[in-house]
């Protein structure tokens, strides 16, 4: 990737998202295009970055090894989309979670580049099926799907369209390792994509278990943040079980398995997160938070000290 530095990214919205990928990629060294199709709201994102990479240098916290300066050198505003396209060789689209309005941005985007350029979507959810449909040449598409916020939350979810080329997961790849994300490869695509279907499913066990009487909102919360957290901070689900036996995955499997099929065979169904479960929990949260600001508000500086570390 290194014959990449210094060439042009193009970023298209500029909301958060928007803005939080161009401090990555800016952080990398590339030339960073910021687009938005409201007059005026390109400039005004660069007008928050330039305060939020200055704040970042100034508590020393700035990622990469350029200055500020140098990096906001490296940035420009753009209220036309061609010429914001004009040199780039990878596009970031961040506009709102839409799919026709992602659709347009996509087929407006194809018209105006070479066939080389990478189309890399920031969605969440939208399958690449779906959000790519009237691009032409679905070859060189891709999600890019990063944490909120990209800046301190480094992992991206990288999802091929069913006729996205190997080459262009590769360049995807490298692009997030060299500006200092942590990809990961989806090998197809499926709804939800990887970080919100294991998102979804401790949710949804978490919010049965509480409206079903087992445990508190608050008890739950800390059967996460002061257990599975602090372990799923270091290692992930699969090595935690080849650790947690003697002889790893063969000793955990003929250890555990068959505790664990019979525990899931007792969860409920999906909930439908509204009605009087809802209202419960949500009078237990609102009466929760008085009682505990305080220590909620060390927890919330010790959460910005962590993504921020």
């Amino acid at each position: 990737m290194s014959s990449l530095k210094g060439k042009i990214i193009t970023v298209v919205g500029s909301g958060l998202i928007g803005r939080s990928w161009a401090m990555v990629f800016l952080s990398g060294g590339y030339m960073v295009k910021i687009y938005d199709n409201k007059p005026g709201q390109a400039s005004g994102a660069i007008t928050e970055i330039r305060k939020q990479i200055e704040e970042l240098q100034q508590a020393n916290m700035l990622r990469g090894n350029l200055t500020a300066a140098e990096q906001l050198s490296l940035l420009s505003s753009h209220d036309d989309l061609q010429q914001a396209l004009e040199g780039a060789f990878f596009v970031q689209e961040c506009v709102f979670e839409d799919l026709e309005a992602k659709q347009t941005v996509f087929h407006e985007v194809e018209n105006l580049v070479t066939e080389s350029v990478i189309l890399s979507s920031s969605t969440s959810c939208l399958m690449p099926s779906n959000m790519f449909s009237r691009v032409q040449n679905r070859t060189r598409c891709i999600i890019s799907h990063p944490v909120n916020p990209p800046y301190y939350v480094r992992l991206v979810e990288l999802v091929p369209h069913p006729e996205t080329l190997p080459a262009v997961m590769d360049v995807a790849y490298s692009l997030m390792t060299d500006v200092g994300q942590a990809p990961v490869r989806l090998r197809k695509e499926i709804d939800g994509f990887a970080l919100n279907r294991v998102q979804y499913a401790i949710i949804a066990e978490s919010w049965r278990l509480v409206q079903d009487g087992v445990i508190s909102v608050k008890d739950i919360d800390l059967v996460m943040s002061e257990g599975l957290g602090m372990r799923y901070a270091f290692i992930g689900p699969i090595e935690t079980m080849h650790l947690n036996a003697p002889e790893g995955m063969v000793d955990y499997l003929q250890r555990y398995s068959q505790g664990m099929k019979r525990v899931l065979n007792t969860f409920g169904p999906v909930p439908d997160f509204s009605g009087e479960p809802a209202a419960r929990i949500i009078k237990e949260i609102c009466e929760l938070i008085p009682a505990e600001q305080e220590h909620l508000t060390a927890r919330r500086e010790r959460r910005d000290q962590l993504l921020m570390g």
